[in-house]
């Protein structure tokens, strides 16, 4: 069973700043790409940012700029860091394992950022 945990959240003033970060085995982020998505009630999941097993980041054209994504896989860990939040960001934040490796995809249980006008 693969095991995504998400840490951080919350409720911030607009303007203000967060991390997220996701925590799952070593070996799993070592073989995987990771990503953050995001959902909002009545709303699809959308990718919000992605770092490739090489490091390669994308983002979500609403968080360039904002939002920086980062992976340290001899912790197991990927890192969101968001910053200049805004009321549009409140969502669900999923973090996201896609490993060809082990042939799977794994989701965490999310985590709310609420953020206040």
């Amino acid at each position: 069973q693969v095991n995504l945990v998400e840490i951080g959240g919350g409720l911030v003033q607009a303007g203000g700043s967060l991390s997220l970060s996701c925590e799952a085995s070593s070996d799993l982020v070592r073989r995987s790409d990771m990503a953050w998505y995001r959902q909002t009630p009545g709303n699809q999941r959308e990718l919000v940012a992605s770092i490739s097993r090489e490091g390669e980041t994308a983002y979500a054209d609403s968080v360039k700029a904002r939002f920086t994504i980062s992976r340290d896989d001899a912790k197991g860990s990927i890192y969101m860091q968001m910053n200049s939040l805004k009321p549009e960001d409140t969502a669900v934040y999923y973090c996201n394992a896609k490993s060809p490796y082990y042939n799977l995809e794994a989701w965490g249980q999310g985590t709310q950022v609420t953020v206040s006008s």
